[in-house]
């Protein structure tokens, strides 16, 4: 086998690596933002205060 049979994966564009980077943060920070509304949620209709 010589170097040339190894695969070797597309380089893809730095600014579509970063996009997909950030969008993943974003989307991973609204989900955590909306897991801790919900559970204020449930702790206020259970009479738990949160302040």
């Amino acid at each position: 086998m010589t170097g040339k049979d190894t695969f070797e994966p597309e380089k893809k564009p730095l600014m579509q690596r970063l996009g997909w980077l950030l969008l993943i943060w974003a989307v991973s920070v609204a989900s955590l933002a909306v897991v801790a509304w919900l559970m204020r949620m449930f702790m206020a209709a259970a009479g738990l205060s949160t302040h």
